[in-house]
């Protein structure tokens, strides 16, 4: 019991940098006191004293603003930050070194009886207001940005952001478990790229309209020469009925006399 106790002020000490001395952190970090509030609360629910883990429950609640259901089971080294608004429900499974931030909610999504909760692998940091909602699994080594609806399974070593919740990643590049900034929203990225496209688009109509005016006006320069060849020949052919009609009449008068 001892060395859990130890372990989870530890916790504090690896993720938090305000955190300043063991007396500051057992007395004033409102996450340490509902995770052992919890504990207690859990003993009391798996000897079938529920009422007693509930009265637990909600006193831990009343005071940390944390909400952790007796039932559910916690790993070793839990780090709540902050964790005002935090909830965790009954079937919720927590692995070990998992990082939780203020506004988490590790929910279902009806009422259903049975497992309904997420299980949520070790070294998985869930960022400020995640939401994370169903039976299913969040893989090792994961990350739940900010404000995210997860509703589906996780892969290990994933990166999700956006609502609904969508497996991103940051170039390939494994980034630092608190580095909240650089996690890129795939809603923002697809809108970019069909920007691009419409750029592109834009470019190459742009381009066509210029080739056919151009086509358009090659074939006006055609029609006018064709015209004026058209009038000359014309000019050229009533000359010579004019000639042959001037010679016919001398002919004829010379015959005469």
């Amino acid at each position: 019991m001892f060395r859990r106790i130890r372990e989870d002020i530890q916790a504090v000490f690896d993720n938090d940098p305000a955190a300043r001395n063991w007396f500051e952190v057992v007395f004033t970090y409102s996450g340490l006191h509902a995770i052992w509030a919890h504990r207690i609360a859990h003993w009391f629910y798996k000897r079938k004293m529920r009422t007693i883990a509930r009265i637990i429950s909600q006193t831990s609640r009343f005071f940390t603003g944390i909400e952790i259901h007796p039932g559910a089971k916690i790993g070793r080294r839990l780090f709540i930050d902050h964790g005002m608004g935090v909830v965790i429900g009954e079937t919720c499974e927590i692995g070990d070194d998992v990082i939780i931030f203020q506004g988490v909610t590790l929910g279902g999504t009806g009422k259903e009886k049975g497992k309904r909760h997420p299980t949520i692998g070790n070294n998985v940091v869930i960022s400020s207001g995640a939401k994370v909602l169903g039976s299913f699994r969040v893989g090792d080594h994961s990350r739940i940005g900010a404000n995210a609806v997860v509703l589906q399974e996780v892969p290990p070593n994933s990166t999700v952001v956006g609502i609904p919740g969508r497996v991103v990643r940051l170039n390939g590049e494994r980034v630092g478990p608190l580095d909240h900034g650089n996690i890129k929203d795939p809603v923002f990225e697809t809108i970019r790229e069909l920007q691009r496209q419409i750029d592109e688009l834009k470019r190459e109509v742009a381009r066509l309209r210029e080739e056919r005016q151009a086509e358009a006006a090659d074939g006006n320069g055609s029609k006018e020469n064709g015209g004026e060849n058209g009038e000359d020949a014309g000019g050229n052919g009533a000359g010579g009925v004019g000639v042959e009609v001037g010679v016919g009449t001398h002919v004829g008068s010379t015959k005469e006399v």
